[in-house]
């Protein structure tokens, strides 16, 4: 296989990293980088567990070649932390809601609502389902996600983070 340099800034730190040419965005990630919060699922972009924001948006890590990131911005899982390290008001708000619980969906509907509070800081319920509406998750049956989203918005529109 051939090995291509990849250079690529992930979580606001710069990477040149070499790839085999066939190795998924997941894979880099997790394998190279040593990035294991974004998590591999079904390895066909339809549960989601896989999202990232690529260049300002979330797209699904399992379809895309580590090449393709080359010269590109990501935003893992990880990079949703505070920069003292601790959680951000929608990481708490997911654990204070108890919006996860085996937690493998869970990094994917961080990216998705992550990404939908940027777009839109009051999102409706509704809004907030069609935003998730891409990640399966088959522990909380949503509701909880919903009311960790809604609660996340609150406090930053109250700015009580």
């Amino acid at each position: 296989m051939s090995c291509h340099k990849v250079s690529l800034t992930v979580n606001g730190a710069k990477y040149a990293e070499n790839a085999e040419a066939r190795m998924t965005l997941v894979d880099f990630l997790r394998d190279v980088l040593d990035l294991t919060g974004t998590h591999v699922g079904c390895e066909h972009g339809v549960c989601g567990a896989c999202s990232v924001i690529f260049d300002g948006k979330p797209i699904r890590s399992c379809l895309i070649y580590a090449v393709m990131a080359d010269g590109h911005d990501v935003i893992t899982v990880e990079g949703l932390e505070e920069d003292d390290g601790s959680l951000s008001p929608l990481q708490d708000a997911f654990w204070e809601n108890h919006a996860m619980q085996c937690g493998y969906c869970t990094p994917g509907m961080l990216i998705a609502t992550h990404q939908l509070l940027q777009e839109n800081p009051s999102p409706s319920e509704s809004e907030i389902r069609d935003a998730i509406g891409g990640n399966l998750c088959r522990c909380t049956g949503y509701q909880q996600i919903v009311e960790a989203v809604q609660m996340a918005a609150k406090k930053i529109k109250d700015n009580c983070v």
